[in-house]
């Protein structure tokens, strides 16, 4: 699926990511989570706490852990991704970098040990036996319908795009060093066991990725092992590592991130420009020229800050009451990458609430696995 995404973990390096392929048929697998709208997705993801209890408590403002002893759950969440699936998907071609990372913490480094070209599931399983190195499957709702159905419906929730990652990881091992990202964070545990250590963030509510040393970190405020059909949140910025116990196969887990770049910073930088752009228009005094030689100082004189002052209180006054804001990239980005509605098989679709009709035609060209532009 063509489609820009937020990062989840650490994918810096991570190329752009390829349409969706045409997929093989596989056998149905009964929905333990509700899909009749984007909200009832939502409640049933992180039931049973409350929707209304997350967000007072515990969005962009704590860690949430949902431990469940639930065999029916534990099997609908091993039947999003497994090593089965990597290797039917090697078989389609598989490629480092775009599609995988191969990669270890050591020392609190991350260590790359990505090949060239194709990869192979024999070799990513050589790496992952014998040199404990974890794999990370970048944005798997290309290959696997459910996830797909996932997805979809929490970019109609969030109103925000929404990326994932699969991590395996053998046992007495570690893919990634303390980092925090910054994106918000859902994991859910696919099979075996991991085990998680949060910390407070340096950052709150970061905007970038970034690695942390163990010496600035401190003492963890969570530390639990995830289970299969566990649930964990964390607003970006919490910094956080994993590892797989001693004693285990492996681990495997899927990493869902939303709300990257979608603060009221980043509204203010997309839409204050075609603002100031319209009310130029109709105000002469944004018109007129900036003193000469100003953008030869090294220093903002102190006249030039005032009247920089009264101009953003006249902008302010302008936007009180105005009914529309020129914001253009964000709205467009988020509708041009966002993914199709998830196709049911028999002619019909589900439109969600707030889906653009003119994304509609993106699901033929889906449906064909032909890419697009």
């Amino acid at each position: 699926m063509p489609k820009k995404v937020q990062p989840t973990g650490d994918e810096n390096e991570e190329a752009s990511v390829p349409c969706k392929r045409v997929k093989e048929e596989l056998p149905e697998t009964l929905s333990v989570l509700n899909f009749d709208s984007p909200s009832s997705f939502f409640e049933s993801l992180i039931s049973p706490i409350k929707v209304e209890t997350f967000f007072k408590e515990f969005w962009e403002q704590k860690p949430l852990l949902i431990q469940r002893d639930d065999p029916v759950l534990a099997k609908y969440y091993q039947s999003l991704f497994s090593l089965s699936d990597l290797k039917r998907l090697c078989k389609k071609g598989v490629y480092y970098g775009r599609d995988v990372n191969v990669c270890r913490s050591i020392s609190g480094k991350k260590k790359v040990l990505n090949k060239d070209g194709r990869a192979h599931f024999l070799q990513l399983r050589k790496d992952f036996d014998q040199k404990r190195a974890t794999i990370q499957f970048h944005q798997p709702q290309r290959y696997k319908d459910e996830l797909w159905r996932i997805q979809e419906k929490l970019e109609c929730y969030f109103g925000s795009l929404v990326g994932s990652n699969v991590y395996m990881t053998p046992a007495g091992s570690q893919g990634l060093p303390p980092h925090y990202d910054d994106v918000e964070v859902f994991i859910l545990q696919l099979e075996g066991t991991k085990h998680w250590r949060l910390y407070s963030p340096t950052v709150p509510l970061a905007h970038e990725y970034s690695v942390e040393s163990e010496d600035r970190i401190g003492t963890p405020t969570h530390d639990f092992l995830l289970k299969p059909g566990d649930l964990l949140y964390f607003p970006r910025g919490t910094i956080h590592q994993a590892e797989t116990p001693s004693g285990l196969a492996y681990s495997i887990h899927l990493t869902i991130s939303t709300y990257q770049n979608n603060s009221w910073g980043d509204c203010l930088l997309d839409s204050i420009s075609g603002f100031v752009f319209d009310i130029a228009k109709e105000d002469v005094a944004l018109r007129s020229g900036m003193p000469r030689r100003m953008l030869l100082n090294v220093e903002t004189p102190a006249d030039v800050t005032r009247k920089l002052s009264g101009f953003l209180r006249t902008l302010a006054d302008q936007l009180e009451g105005r009914e529309e804001l020129l914001s253009s990239d964000m709205k467009k980005d988020f509708v041009k990458h966002r993914l199709p509605p998830f196709f049911e098989g028999n002619g019909t679709e589900t439109m969600d609430p707030g889906y653009s009709s003119e994304v509609k035609p993106v699901r033929q060209f889906l449906m064909q696995g032909l890419p697009l532009s």
